[in-house]
C-alpha cells in the first residue's frame, strides 16, 4: 500500500496525515490486542472499552449520507511507515513535507484514538459493501514496540481528554437532533422565547440579576425533549427508551413530514402555554423588567424557575396520558387556576427556602406529584399518593395525617 501524505511534526512526535477509504479500514486496521500490553487481562479491559457504541456509529454510516467524522489516530507497529519526499516547489519556495507513505508487508496498524470509529465502519461494510470507496482521514504514528509507555500515554491523553460536544453546542449547530432543529425555530419565531425573554446560560439555574427572561434555552431545550418524548410515543406508538429515542429523533434527522409534524404539536403546546395561562400572559404584555415580579427575594412564580417548569410540563403530559379524551389545551387551562407562588402552600418548603431565600433543587418528583394533585388527585396511583404523603411530611416535617387537610384547603 503506498498512499500521498503529509509529513508533520509536534514537539518530539513525527506524524503523517492522509486518508484511507473504508475498505482500505477494514483490510489494514487491526484491534488492539499485544501492542499496548502483554497482559491478556490488559488487552481484554482494553477490547471492552469498545462498547455497543460502534452499532450507533455503524447505523450513522448506513443512515446518513452527510456524515462526518473527525481523523483516526493510527499507530503503525513497528516504528515509522516508509516515507518517499516527492520535491514541491512553487514560484521560489520548495515544500518537503509532501511525500508517499509506502508500509512493508511486516508493518501493523492499529488504532490509537477512533477505535469504535473503525469498528463502527467495519461493521457498516458487513451490511453495505458499497460505502468502501468513501474516505476518512487518519493521521498516522510510529509504534516502538519496545517503548509502549510512550503509546499508551498519548492514547490516554486522546481518550481522557476528548471534550465531548457541549449541550449548549448541540442546540445551537445540530441538523441531525429534531429537538434542536425545533427549539431554534421556536428562539427565532416564537414570540414567547424571542429576545431577552430567553437566556443563554451554561447552568440549569436563572440568575439573580436577569428580571426578563422566562427560562433558559437549556430549560426550554429539556422541556421539548418531554414533549418530543410525548410525542414520539402518540406518533409511532412505542415507548421511548434511550436507544430508540436517540436512535430515531436525536441522532439521526427523520423524515421532512415527521419534521414539520413534530414543529406544529411543539407550537400548539407553547401557543396554548401562552394563552392560557394568565401569569404568561400577563409577562408577554410587559416590555421592560418582564420576569421581575415572577423571579425574586420571595421566590416568585413556580413557571419561571426550571426546576418548576420541567415538573410542570411533565405533570402535564402525565395528565394527557391518563385522560386522553383532553386536549393539552384543556389540561393548561386548568392549571391556571392553581397558584404557583413559590412562597406559599405547598411549594414554601419544596421549591422556596423561605429562610434562606433560595429554591431548593433536588424535589422534582414531590413537585410533579403535588402538581398533578392539585390539578385533579383522583389520577394519581395509591402509590403515588403515599409518595405524595410521605413526601409532602418529610419535606414540611410535618405529621403524615396532616398532608391532605393541607393540600385540599389550597
Amino acid at each position: 500500500m503506498k498512499i500521498p501524505a503529509l509529513r508533520s511534526k509536534i514537539g518530539e512526535l513525527t506524524y503523517y496525515v492522509t486518508t484511507l477509504t473504508f475498505n482500505q479500514i477494514r483490510d489494514f486496521v487491526s484491534p488492539i490486542d499485544d501492542q499496548l500490553h502483554t497482559s491478556e487481562t490488559l488487552r481484554d479491559l482494553i477490547q471492552r472499552s469498545i462498547t455497543e457504541n460502534y452499532v450507533s456509529i455503524k447505523n450513522y454510516i448506513l443512515n446518513q449520507p452527510n456524515m462526518f467524522f473527525s481523523s483516526l489516530v493510527l499507530a503503525v507497529y513497528d516504528n515509522y511507515p516508509n516515507w518517499e519526499e516527492i520535491k514541491v516547489s512553487y514560484e521560489e519556495d520548495e515544500y518537503n513535507s509532501i511525500g508517499l507513505l509506502s508500509f512493508p508487508g511486516l508493518h501493523k496498524i492499529f488504532p490509537v484514538d477512533g477505535q469504535h470509529r473503525v469498528e463502527g465502519i467495519k461493521a457498516a461494510l458487513e451490511e453495505n459493501p458499497e460505502l468502501g470507496i468513501n474516505k476518512i482521514s487518519v493521521i498516522f504514528i510510529g509504534h516502538d514496540n519496545n517503548n509502549k509507555e510512550k503509546t499508551r500515554r498519548l492514547f490516554t491523553t486522546l481518550n481522557r481528554y476528548a471534550k465531548p460536544v457541549s449541550l449548549r453546542d448541540i442546540i445551537a449547530l445540530d441538523e441531525d437532533d429534531t429537538v434542536a432543529i425545533i427549539t431554534r425555530s421556536l428562539l427565532e419565531n416564537f414570540e414567547l422565547f424571542k429576545g431577552r425573554r430567553i437566556v443563554d446560560i451554561k447552568n440549569k439555574a436563572i440568575p439573580r440579576t436577569n428580571t426578563d427572561a422566562i427560562t433558559s434555552i437549556i430549560t426550554l431545550y429539556q422541556a421539548n425533549i418531554l414533549l418530543a418524548k410525548f410525542y414520539f410515543q402518540q406518533k409511532f406508538d412505542k415507548k421511548p427508551t434511550k436507544k430508540n429515542f436517540n436512535e430515531e429523533f436525536l441522532k439521526f434527522r427523520p423524515q421532512v413530514e415527521v419534521i414539520r409534524d413534530f414543529k406544529s404539536y411543539i407550537v400548539n403546546f407553547w401557543t396554548s402555554f401562552e394563552n392560557k395561562l394568565s401569569v404568561v400572559q400577563e409577562y408577554t404584555n410587559t416590555d421592560t423588567n418582564m420576569a421581575m415580579n415572577y423571579r425574586n427575594n420571595t421566590g416568585g412564580n413556580l413557571i419561571f424557575r426550571p426546576v418548576g417548569l420541567l415538573p410542570l410540563i411533565s405533570a402535564i403530559l402525565v395528565i394527557k396520558e391518563r385522560e386522553n379524551n383532553l386536549e393539552l389545551e384543556e389540561i393548561i387551562e386548568k392549571f391556571d387556576s392553581i397558584d404557583f407562588t413559590l412562597n406559599n402552600t405547598p411549594w414554601r418548603g419544596i421549591m422556596w427556602n423561605h429562610i434562606e431565600n433560595k429554591m431548593i433543587m433536588n424535589n422534582s418528583v414531590i413537585t410533579r406529584l403535588l402538581l398533578i394533585y392539585l390539578y385533579d388527585k383522583e389520577l394519581l396511583t395509591e402509590n403515588e399518593l403515599v409518595k405524595v404523603q410521605e413526601g409532602y411530611a418529610s419535606k414540611l416535617n410535618i405529621s403524615e395525617d396532616t398532608v391532605y387537610d393541607t393540600l385540599d384547603a389550597i
